[in-house]
């Protein structure tokens, strides 16, 4: 009976032993589980802290990237103008060297082109003289007809007293004095175009010189030395000093010259050299 009783003891005693271990090993796997999962949760309240302070970082960024543009748009429109000039300045003084280096060129392009305008100028101006210069020795140079004294002078837009006519009149001509018979030459090269007898101016010749010029020789004696369409050399005879004009009968032996430029009377003493 004892000996049943020992045995129920041991056995009894067995089991806590063993319930006793169990128990213990399981506080101690949950006690090792809890401590493992208390590691994850700190290190992902670690991470999830780092994320919300990077979040807050973005925002508070972002609140002064906000804060600038309210500002720049609180601006007036004057600062707005006024800090961009600063800017612009900045810029200009910072590009200063490159852009002296420009400016420089440029000025020098100019006054190369200055230059070459002037030259071209020049060069124009010279060649407009030589041209000028050339035409005008091509042009007549005319002589004097007829070695005389002016008796009576070119008078186009005066009057002047006629002793003939015995009237004040114009005088489209110049009279130069000089005895009958006297020889008159052609006073430029030219061609004869015509020769007659005119009942107001007597024997008359009239010779075509270049560049739209005529000369007329008025009061001749005869017109024998020449025939029309001839062509004449300055310093010619071409006829001799008479008393025919009716228009300058009472003046005394002369040779009455005229010298026309497209058809119209010049001034002989102008022309005459």
């Amino acid at each position: 009976m004892r000996r049943e009783n020992r045995k129920i003891n041991r056995k009894n005693t067995n089991d806590k032993v063993i319930t006793y271990g169990l128990l213990g090993t399981a506080v101690l796997v949950i006690a090792i589980i809890a401590i493992m999962t208390y590691g994850d949760i700190k290190s992902n309240s670690n991470k999830y802290a780092n994320l919300e302070k990077n979040k807050m970082n973005n925002i508070s960024n972002d609140i002064g990237n906000t804060q600038s543009a309210s500002t720049q748009i609180g601006k007036t429109v004057n600062e707005v103008e006024n800090q961009n000039v600063t800017n612009t300045s900045n810029e200009t003084n910072t590009m200063g060297d490159s852009n002296k280096i420009n400016t420089n060129e440029i000025a020098n392009a100019i006054n190369k082109i200055t230059q070459n305008l002037n030259k071209t100028k020049n060069t124009t101006t010279k060649a407009t003289a030589t041209t000028t210069t050339t035409n005008e020795n091509k042009g007549p140079s005319f002589i004097k007809p007829v070695q005389g004294d002016i008796s009576k002078e070119f008078a186009k837009d005066q009057l002047i007293y006629s002793n003939t006519l015995e009237e004040w009149t114009t005088h489209m001509g110049i009279d130069i004095k000089a005895e009958e018979g006297t020889e008159v030459v052609a006073t430029e090269n030219g061609t004869i175009k015509s020769i007659k007898n005119d009942p107001r101016y007597g024997f008359v010749i009239t010779i075509e010189h270049e560049n739209g010029y005529q000369s007329v020789y008025s009061n001749l004696q005869t017109s024998e030395d020449v025939v029309e369409g001839e062509k004449v050399e300055k310093g010619q005879i071409i006829a001799t000093v008479g008393r025919t004009a009716a228009f300058e009968a009472k003046e005394e032996p002369h040779l009455h010259f005229e010298l026309l430029k497209d058809y119209e009377q010049v001034n002989p003493q102008e022309l005459i050299k």
